[in-house]
């Protein structure tokens, strides 16, 4: 049977997974006033926090970090004024994503009740809450209250870190050159690197080979060209 009449493998869906722990979390100056944020929780310099970043830059797995930690309830930002109404708050608060579709009567109730029980309110965007378009006056004065901590796009050590990593958690050595290339190649985006490195994992299965610089130029290439057709 010739190469090209061969059977492609196809790689085994092994339920690889990711490390979400605190003491998996790679610092570096992009994040590290977030991370610090939560590591001195409750000790925090207000009742409302806002972690504010780019998508992609981590914000969400540092805000589930703390929620573990901190035995948090998620809630969705569009339908808080439902919860706040019905139970007792006895626990912080994480909700993810605050500026979309925000239930700001829901929010001015929640933030309230926060204080009243002296516990901690965490809310994560991609923009600073004066970008957020909020109509309530009373509300947009609580927000004027909160803590505002900015998380930036992974820089070249965060994501050479976390690419590292994400191999490791697969139990896969790439030689450094690889890591260099990838870094400089895809969108600076966690997801992305989390993307890529599942694809690199994939494609060296069903090739049976090494994850070489070749084969990652031709992901990183299969994945912009991906891009392209669907900005198109």
């Amino acid at each position: 049977m010739s190469e090209v009449d061969k059977p492609r493998q196809l790689p085994l869906d092994l339920g690889h997974s990711t490390g979400h722990s605190r003491d998996e979390l790679v610092v570096s100056d992009a994040n590290r006033q977030a991370v610090a944020l939560i590591d001195r929780w409750p000790d925090w310099p207000a009742a409302v926090v806002v972690l504010a970043g780019p998508a992609g830059s981590g914000k969400s797995h540092i805000a589930s970090i703390w929620a573990d930690a901190a035995n948090a309830v998620s809630l969705d930002a569009a339908s808080i004024e439902a919860w706040v109404e019905d139970t007792p708050l006895s626990h912080p608060v994480l909700i993810d994503n605050a500026d979309r579709d925000l239930d700001e009567h829901g929010l001015f109730h929640l933030i309230n009740a926060v204080r009243g029980a002296e516990t901690q309110l965490l809310l994560t965007s991609r923009r600073f809450p004066t970008a957020w378009g909020v109509a309530r006056p009373d509300l947009v004065s609580r927000l004027k209250a909160a803590a505002t901590v900015e998380i930036l796009e992974p820089d070249d050590h965060l994501l050479a870190a976390v690419i590292t990593k994400l191999f490791a958690d697969r139990q896969i050595e790439v030689e450094a050159h690889v890591v260099q290339f990838l870094v400089r190649r895809i969108e600076r985006s966690l997801s992305t690197a989390i993307d890529v490195v599942d694809r690199l994992d994939r494609a060296a299965l069903e090739q049976k080979t090494r994850i070489t610089r070749a084969l990652a130029a031709e992901t990183v290439n299969a994945m912009d060209q991906g891009q392209v057709e669907f900005d198109l």
